[in-house]
This record gives structure tokens, sequence and C-alpha cells, in this order.
């Protein structure tokens, strides 16, 4: 059975970045922790080249910064798939930023594939099985299970044969100075910085009350602080939809908590107290200083602008069946939206469309603006 070298010093990355200095193209994959820790964190690093795949344990080998010029080298083609959180993770935990970059899953979407994970397109070209159960491992454990080295590794040696194949096919429909713009936005993504109140960033906020906010901010600090001191996901603490029900209900006592959706009573035995201590914290913050939710002034009704949205979808629909994409994927309900605001007359006009991508204006402008 092959041998999968697996670098865990310092000098073994230094002397790989010398190595990868010289390629032109490598494939690159992350493994994280997300599942299992509160504080996700990047536990593996694949990487191939055209001979050779090896896997870099930055939980061992903390000095990634030799790898800093080869990963930002325009000239060195970076393959990934999916790279949006890969290239978030690498800026957040080793400041690496990625150029370069090609990535399948967007060359995938744009070239109208039915099924778009790394999985199926393996299976599909090549009759490569991944086993989906190690995308949910404890990739923290060490030492690493063999068939989880295994899995590693395959994420990566097979990007440069699948690479040939798409671009191929990219080049043949025209579509590949699609992917290249695509790739340039990708490689700008980075995690936000996340100020102020976290209940501001919890889904269904916005129905909220600001009392109600007022208590979901505090629930949500205890679960965070539960999450840190128990070092687990914070979901696994408490799931979404029971801190939801715990701001809107307001629960003063412990038979209040019985019948919220999720509070099982070994969790209220468990949890009980602390969650009504966050609770009543939540309604003794003074009116003031509640937190509220951002919202964009409501704008007048616009028939007009109703129609040109409907028109804009309708044409949407007929351009996606003729270049056999997904409707969202040629262009999205936000640019159609802006498009029906702006309300351009001329291509001039619709390149102020800054929401719009340049290949999108190149080849729907023109029937865009018949629409409008």
């Amino acid at each position: 059975m092959e041998q999968i070298e697996i670098l865990t010093t310092n000098a073994q990355v230094a002397e790989l970045a010398e190595l990868l200095a010289a390629e032109t193209t490598i494939a690159v994959d992350l493994e994280a922790d997300s599942m299992h820790n509160y504080q996700e964190k990047v536990c593996l690093i694949q990487v191939s080249t055209l001979e050779r795949t090896v896997l870099i344990d930055p939980l061992a080998a903390t000095d990634l910064s030799p790898l800093k010029p080869v990963l930002a080298n325009p000239a060195i083609r970076k393959i990934f798939h999916a790279a949006d959180y890969d290239l978030r993770s690498l800026s957040r935990d080793f400041d690496l930023e990625v150029n370069g970059l090609f990535d399948t899953m967007i060359c995938a979407q744009l070239l109208g594939e039915d099924r778009i994970g790394l999985a199926d397109l393996l299976r599909k070209y090549f009759s490569v099985q991944l086993d989906k159960k190690f995308q949910r491992a404890d990739w923290s454990q060490r030492p690493l299970p063999a068939e989880m080295v295994r899995y590693a590794a395959e994420d990566t040696r097979h990007l440069h044969r699948l690479v040939a194949i798409l671009e191929e096919r990219l080049v043949d429909l025209g579509r590949m100075s699609w992917c290249t713009e695509e790739f340039a936005l990708m490689e700008q993504v980075r995690f936000a910085e996340n100020d102020g109140p976290i209940c501001l960033r919890f889904k269904g906020a916005g129905l909220l009350s600001q009392r109600e906010l007022g208590v979901l901010e505090k629930v949500m600090q205890w679960r965070e602080q539960e999450g840190a001191r128990r070092n687990q996901p914070v979901y696994k603490i408490l799931g979404n939809k029971s801190l939801m029900e715990l701001a809107q209900r307001m629960p003063r006592e412990t038979g209040h908590l019985h019948g919220i959706d999720g509070l099982s009573p070994r969790l209220i035995e468990r949890y009980g107290r602390a969650l009504l201590n966050a609770v009543r914290e939540g309604l003794n913050i003074a009116e003031e200083e509640l937190p509220k939710f951002p919202r964009q002034p409501r704008r007048a009704k616009d028939p007009g602008l109703e129609e040109r949205v409907k028109a804009l979808k309708k044409w949407r629909q007929k351009e996606a069946a003729r270049y056999a994409l997904e409707p969202g994927v040629l262009i999205n309900n936000a640019a159609l939206e802006a498009v029906a605001l702006a309300r351009p007359l001329s291509l001039a006009e619709l390149d102020t469309v800054t929401i719009l991508k340049n290949w999108q204006k190149k080849e729907l402008g023109e029937t865009m603006l018949e629409v409008l």
C-alpha cells in the first residue's frame, strides 16, 4: 500500500515550499474541525503536483510562512475545488493569500454540470469513489487513521486531470474568460470582521422586536461561553430553533422551559438555571441599550420595477436554457433586481451596474437591454 508523506516539522514545510516554487501548477485542499471543536481551525493541508502528493500537518508544523510566496505567485496555478472556505481559512489562520486560482467547482457550474461536488465529478470522469463520511470526520485527532489519510490525498491527486477535461470544454464553449473573472473575484474573499451584537448575525433576527433581540443576545453570549468551556461547536450546545423560541417566549421560570423546541428534560436540568439567568439579563437591558436590527429604508412601491424584474426573470429562464445553465448561475436575483432598479437604456449605462460581472455584460447585455 502506498505510503503518503505527512510533513510535521517547519523544516519539512520550508523544503516543500522551495520545491513548489519551481512548479507551474499545484492542487490544494484543506481539512478543518468545525464540526468537532468550538474554535474551528485548519487541521490538514493537502498539496499535489503532477508527480507527488504530500500532506501538511499544521497542528505540528506551525510555521507555514515559507508557503507565502508560492501561494501568492500568480504564475503558479493553484487548483482548488470550492475554494471559498479554504481561502478564507488560509487567510484567517496563517495569513496566506492565494493568487493564480483555478476553482474546478466554478468550472463545473459554468459548464452546466448536473452535480458539482468533487466526489460526483471524480466518479463521473475517473470512476474514483470518495467516501463522503470523512467530510464530517474530526480532522484534529492525532494520529490520523490511515483511511482518513488516504481520503485526504484523493481530494487533490486527481485535480490536475480534472482541470485538463474541464478547461478543454470551457475553451470549446468560449467560457474560459468567464471562469477567469470568477477566479479573480474569489481570490478576494475573507471572513468578515464581526463587530457589534452577535444576535444581529442570527438568521431570523430581523423578525424580532428589540426586547426579543436583547434576550437573544444574552442567550447567545451564554451559548458561546458554554461552547468555549466545553470545546464544542455551539450548535452542539443548543440549536438555533431553541434560541429563537427562548427569545420569543422569554421564560421566567423552569416550568416555562418545557415545550421549547430542542429543550429536552435532560438539557433543562443541565442548562435551565443558566438559560433563565440569560433571559433575565436580556429583560433587564435598558431600553436605550437594546440591540437594533439595521433596516434598509423601505422603497415606495413601484409597479414598473416589479414588472421589469418579472420580465427579466422570464428572459433569464430562456437564456439559461440556451446556455444549458442553472438560472441562478447565469445571473442571480440580486443582479437582476439591480438592473431593474437602474433601468439602463444603453451598454454604457449597463456598465454602471457594478454587481454585474464583465462576462455577463458582454454575453447578456444586448438582450437584457431589449427586455428593458
